[in-house]
């Protein structure tokens, strides 16, 4: 619950993040047609144990080692080393939508783009709260959508340059924001999947390339965004149509050995508004040399020039153009102070977010009987069954069943010479990193926001 006052939302020893609910329903809705309320685990506590399948997955990996990118091999993986998750599900940003949907609601550039980063800092929870985990290859013009609803709106952060808003938290639980969610496979070679998020009602819209390359060390999986990945574009069309590019840092996937995954971040973050001139630099340090995970983040906000923007590390920026200084764990609480002064002589810290007291947020997810044979819940319903009922070897069927249709209709389309075209998207990889939807997803997430779920059947499908 946020905090009731600003004096407290700027304590430095705050426990709570500031008018960021701590956790929130997660409800499952049984009535037959209805959509469901769920929030998919990033690990199934099923046999075979987490460490003997890490010990057989690390069998698999040692063949990759001085591979380029793994994650165009597309190898497949029996089932019995997979979470029941269609990988378009899974990766997403919107954990905590209240974060998203808040961003516009300020008149003060500097106040927007703190905003921004608390969105930022709470799109990785997947990763906090649970555990890495191997989801399904999507297949070419597998599609998700999905919607969650805001019921409480977090305070401002820099509460003395507000005027409009109250410090404490805005309640819609009587009329909700709806954030409507949709992703589509659009590549195969190379694999790559286009998104789109959408909030009329509060102007604001995020949209990219999703893509990894993935290179096996010996000890780690090192993830670094893919050549179509371009980072996430949010647009806010209610201020003028301010643009946001976040980037993604490389990241290392660790604990082969142990026998327990986790995820560090070595890399600088960039978040970036040309028409308020404001950018950000988040430098993630790495692990100590003893092994242990410190998940320490440390950055700033700072004016710049977009015509001449040659600033790309913290240490070449001049205190008089630092404006605010991030540091924290990016596990758990990240702080931030005004000005240009050194992060650690500054006489007041103000809490920014308390990621570690919060919980990804259920998505709203049409009902089955309303869901395409290639939208990904649908689609890959028999193989999640298997894995959750323990049938290893019926899953590994189904999935190569699948894998073998894709190949075959691969085949065929080569045959007529017939290029495929994704259905919501106008482009398989298109310019820039910014994909633009066709009339057809324009409709699908108009009709989401309006809780009108049919669709006509796929005009022709991969699998």
């Amino acid at each position: 619950m946020a905090s009731s006052s600003s004096a407290s939302m700027r304590t430095s020893g705050e426990a709570t993040p500031p008018g960021v609910p701590s956790s929130q329903s997660s409800r499952e809705a049984s009535r037959e047609g209805t959509p469901t309320k769920s929030v998919p685990t990033a690990a199934v506590d099923n046999t075979p144990t987490d460490s003997s399948k890490l010990k057989t997955f690390l069998g698999i990996l040692k063949k990759f080692i001085g591979v380029s990118d793994m994650a165009a091999v597309r190898f497949s993986l029996p089932a019995q080393l997979m979470e029941p998750i269609p990988n378009l599900e899974y990766w997403q940003y919107l954990e905590r939508p209240e974060t998203f949907v808040s961003i516009p609601d300020s008149d003060d550039p500097l106040e927007r783009m703190l905003r921004v980063l608390r969105f930022w800092f709470t799109k990785d929870l997947k990763y906090i709260k649970g555990k890495p985990c191997k989801p399904y290859n999507s297949v070419l013009g597998e599609f998700f959508r999905c919607n969650w609803e805001v019921e409480e709106i977090p305070p401002p952060i820099l509460d003395s340059n507000e005027k409009t808003n109250s410090p404490t938290a805005t309640s819609r639980k009587d009329n909700p924001i709806v954030v409507s969610y949709l992703t589509e496979q659009t590549s195969h070679h190379p694999p790559v999947s286009a998104y789109w998020t959408d909030c009329p009602e509060k102007g604001i819209s995020a949209r990219g390339f999703d893509q990894l390359s993935a290179k096996f060390t010996g000890t780690s999986v090192k993830v670094v965004p893919g050549q179509y990945n371009d980072g996430i574009f949010i647009t806010v069309s209610s201020r003028d149509n301010e643009e946001y590019r976040l980037t993604h840092p490389a990241a290392h996937l660790g604990g082969f050995l142990r026998g327990s995954l986790y995820v560090t971040v070595s890399d600088t973050a960039v978040v970036a508004c040309a028409k308020t001139k404001t950018k950000v630099l988040l430098q993630y340090v790495e692990e100590s040399w003893l092994g242990k995970t410190q998940n320490k983040v440390e950055g700033i906000i700072f004016k710049y020039d977009p015509s001449n923007d040659n600033k790309s590390k913290i240490k070449d920026v001049s205190e008089k153009d630092v404006l605010v200084r991030i540091e924290g764990c990016w596990h758990d609480k990240i702080y931030y102070t005004v000005g240009g002064k050194p992060f650690n002589k500054s006489e007041e810290k103000h809490l920014l977010i308390d990621v570690g007291s919060l919980m990804p947020v259920p998505k709203i997810i049409p009902p089955e009987e309303q869901q395409l044979p290639n939208e990904s819940r649908r689609f890959w319903h028999d193989v999640t069954d298997a894995i959750v009922g323990k049938r290893y070897g019926e899953a590994t069927n189904l999935k190569q069943d699948i894998e073998q249709r894709q190949r075959d209709k691969a085949a065929e389309r080569e045959a007529r010479k017939a290029e495929w075209q994704p259905r919501f998207f106008t482009e398989q990889l298109g310019p820039r990193g910014k994909p633009e939807l066709t009339r057809e997803g324009r409709d699908l997430l108009k009709g989401m926001l309006e809780r009108q779920y049919h669709l006509e059947e796929s005009r022709e499908t991969a699998a």
